[in-house]
């Protein structure tokens, strides 16, 4: 069964860090592309950080310079690193993995999404 487990949400205080962690098991070929989004009570969810195969990033406007999205296709994980954390930055951070589940998918290019179950985070003093 194929899974993406977040972890490393939690509460801090304004101007402080954060590291998401997103691993993806079970039985995948490969992995395209990666991102984060999130969700705030009663807003949208939206994109925050993406990051393709050949590692090329993009950000929303509000995290530009304080998120980092990474990836290590080794152990199948995404990370984001948050800095200078604000109070708007509050939501649920959720994963979302572009993956090929066999050779034939790729070969096909067919890439079904996936999503993980999401982690708190809570900017707050």
């Amino acid at each position: 069964q194929v899974q993406l487990v977040e972890s490393g949400g939690g509460l801090v205080q304004p101007g402080g860090s954060l590291r998401l962690s997103c691993a993806a098991s079970g039985s995948i070929f490969g992995i395209n592309d990666m991102g984060w989004y999130r969700q705030a009570p009663g807003k949208q969810r939206e994109l925050v950080a993406h990051i393709t195969s050949d590692a090329s990033t993009n950000y929303a406007d509000s995290v530009k310079g304080r998120f980092t999205i990474s990836r290590d296709n080794a152990r199948r994980t995404v990370y984001l690193q948050m800095n200078s954390l604000k109070p708007e930055d509050t939501a649920v951070y959720y994963c979302n993995a572009g993956l090929f589940i066999t050779l034939r998918d790729y070969t096909r290019g067919l890439r079904t999404s996936y999503w993980g179950q999401g982690t708190q985070v809570t900017v707050s003093s």
